[in-house]
């Protein structure tokens, strides 16, 4: 297509002859061109996010301090039963102890019968101070 034929100017002889057509605005302008940065606003803002953490951390702090009353209160009560049975515990021990002393004094008799002057269930170190009897097995290899 000829340039003619497009400016519906037929016969030209130079391009100097062809009218001015130059490009420009539409009616009323263009519209404005957005070049400012724009963040959208969608989502909670800080300070709510801010009151949603303390809000939860709040209850967390709650529920610790709940936890750790029904853990003292179970600790109470396993210490009170504990301490209610002690009594029977040691009556028990005790109980074991004088069989194994007896089985003890009577195995000691046996072997140092011929020892002169032996006294059985006497104290070696005579140091003249009272110490509590060892609790488990007196001696494994008497029964």
């Amino acid at each position: 297509m000829t340039e003619a034929v497009v400016r519906n100017k037929p016969g030209m002889a130079s391009v100097k002859e062809m009218p001015l057509l130059q490009d420009g605005p539409p009616p009323g302008g263009f519209p404005p061109v957005r070049f400012a940065r724009r963040i959208p606003t969608t989502g909670p803002s800080a300070v709510a996010i801010f009151l949603t953490a303390c809000g939860a951390f709040a209850w967390g702090m709650y529920q610790v301090g709940k936890g750790n009353k029904i853990r003292r209160e179970l600790k109470e009560e396993k210490y009170a039963a504990r301490s209610a049975i002690v009594p029977m515990l040691q009556a028990e021990e005790d109980e074991r102890f004088v069989k194994e002393w007896k089985k003890y004094l009577e195995e000691e008799a046996r072997i140092m019968k011929d020892v002169p002057g032996w006294k059985v269930g006497e104290n070696v170190y005579n140091s003249g101070k009272w110490m509590p009897p060892a609790t488990g097995e007196l001696r494994p290899e008497v029964w």
